[in-house]
């Protein structure tokens, strides 16, 4: 008993010296007032994810580009500085993700997105030659064959000439690119319109956006009361079941001499898909386990599903409401692939695409698919004159820094060519435009994610002009996991003579 109470008192006094120097440094930076126990999370009771947006925004425009927000005893400081983001994204000091991030870990696991240390390292290192340009090669024969079947999907609305949600039909679409990028598996959902796997996707957004700011919600031991709870296990099912069927269906074939020689029934070089590298890679010396692959895989999936979604359906928005760029990226487009709508791409002709290529950073940089990420600090930082205390997470907002008028001229004026080389705003200001993180760890899919983006885009570009809905609705933005708008991506079609 009296050994108990020892470690007990030793937890307690442990536990107090940590909060008390968050408090100390969290103190000296600025925010909202801070009520006790629950510091400022009754800002976000029953607030809508767009709600949510509008406050940080609100927040950012009153405290500035470094404040702090206190959830519960949990210190959060909220960031738009170039200069401390810089710091920060570009050390190899601070590459532990936030708090924030184990909230999709039941989902993801110890996957790149969330691992940290020697693990991190280990995988990484195992999952960077998937995007070599080779390989890079044979994913762009998937883009291009399930942007034919999109283009395909959008032939009744460009007859009816009627609006409607294109949001819904990217999501199908990134869907079979991601399942067959990453699992060698044709889902088919673009044909089969009610996807249960899409559906486990949106749950598990929502409850990863309602636990980071919902204090009952946040606490793993109040969470398993909520009747979010019981959401994610049914999500978790889903997502967990699918991946597994695949990898040991996939971990079957593999055994086949056709696939294991790299060939397929008819002799032709067959296409490798994330999973098959995964379960040939080895760490340590060893296999991959079952579950590393899964975890990589839904990292995988995760990573590149809901986020080119959402940059394509901003782009695709962008395009209708500013249509003397969509006719500079038609013509571009139509300069490289030719009179013929249905020509295939290669990573060559999308490579070739630089003007759809302002195109696409132009719209990140107002609409980044990712629109806050974090890091945790492991020790007190003096960060560009700011101490930044051990345990405190850091939040970055590439949504409000692209906005910014003192990082972007005319920030809210959609014009692509202040991406060209000569003038480009990414060189100038290397840290102010981040949406796909920076420094180590990055987004290791971003070269992917663009040549998907390219293929799609330029290819309903090829079939369709892209216009606006006949009645213009005020935008209204909300961040789940990635950025939404909440009134939709509403537009219209008209088929290219």
């Amino acid at each position: 008993l009296v050994l108990l109470l020892a470690v007990a008192t030793a937890l307690v006094i442990i536990l107090y010296q940590k909060f008390a120097n968050l408090v100390k440094y969290g103190s000296k930076i600025v925010g909202p007032k801070a009520y006790p126990v629950l510091g400022n999370a009754i800002r976000f009771f029953s607030m809508t994810p767009a709600g949510f947006l509008k406050e940080i925004y609100e927040l950012s425009k009153k405290w500035g580009r470094c404040y702090r927000l206190w959830l519960g005893p949990d210190l959060l400081i909220v960031l738009t500085d170039a200069k401390k983001v810089e710091t920060i994204l570009s050390s190899q000091k601070f590459l532990d993700k936030s708090f924030e991030y184990e909230f999709i870990r039941p989902w993801l696991g110890d996957g790149l997105l969330i691992s940290s240390g020697r693990k991190w390292h280990s995988r990484r290192k195992i999952i960077t030659p998937t995007f070599h340009f080779k390989i890079l090669e044979q994913f762009v024969e998937i883009f291009d064959q399930q942007s034919t079947v999109f283009v395909d999907q959008l032939k009744p609305m460009a007859t009816s000439g009627e609006s409607f949600d294109v949001y819904p039909r990217v999501t199908l679409c990134a869907l079979d690119v991601i399942c067959e990028s990453a699992m060698g598996t044709k889902v088919n959902a673009q044909l089969n319109t009610d996807s249960e796997y899409v559906r486990a996707v949106k749950a598990m957004a929502n409850i990863v956006i309602v636990r980071a700011f919902q204090i009952l919600a946040r606490l793993d031991f109040t969470f398993k009361f909520t009747s979010f709870a019981k959401v994610q296990k049914q999500a978790l099912a889903v997502l967990h079941g699918y991946t597994d069927s695949v990898i040991q269906s996939r971990q079957k074939e593999l055994t086949k001499t056709q696939i294991s020689n790299g060939f397929n029934d008819v002799g032709q070089r067959k296409k490798v898909a994330f999973l098959d590298m995964l379960l040939q890679a080895t760490t340590d010396g060893r296999p991959l386990t079952d579950l590393e692959i899964r975890e990589e895989v839904d990292t995988f999936m995760f990573e590149g599903h809901d986020t080119t979604t959402s940059a394509i359906s901003f782009l695709l928005k962008m395009l209708s409401k500013h249509p003397e760029v969509q006719k500079k990226a038609y013509d571009e487009v139509r300069n490289v692939f030719g009179d013929d709508p249905s020509k295939p791409a290669t990573l060559a002709m999308l490579n070739e695409l630089n003007y759809l290529d302002m195109v696409i950073k132009e719209t990140l940089r107002l609409y980044p698919a990712v629109p806050m990420f974090g890091r945790k600090m492991l020790q007190n930082h003096d960060i560009d004159g700011t101490i930044f205390p051990a345990g405190a997470n850091v939040i970055v907002l590439p949504h409000i820094m692209g906005r910014d008028p003192d990082y972007f001229e005319d920030p809210l004026e959609f014009r692509p060519e202040r991406f060209a080389v000569e003038t480009s705003a990414e060189k100038n200001n290397p840290y102010r435009y981040v949406p796909f993180s920076a420094g180590p760890r990055n987004c290791i899919g971003q070269k992917y994610a663009v040549a998907e983006i390219k293929s799609l885009v330029s290819k309903t570009l090829r079939h369709y002009e892209i216009l606006p809905d006949t009645v213009e609705k005020p935008e209204m933005l909300f961040a789940e996991m990635t950025l939404k708008d909440e009134n939709g991506f509403i537009l219209r079609l008209k088929q290219r003579e």
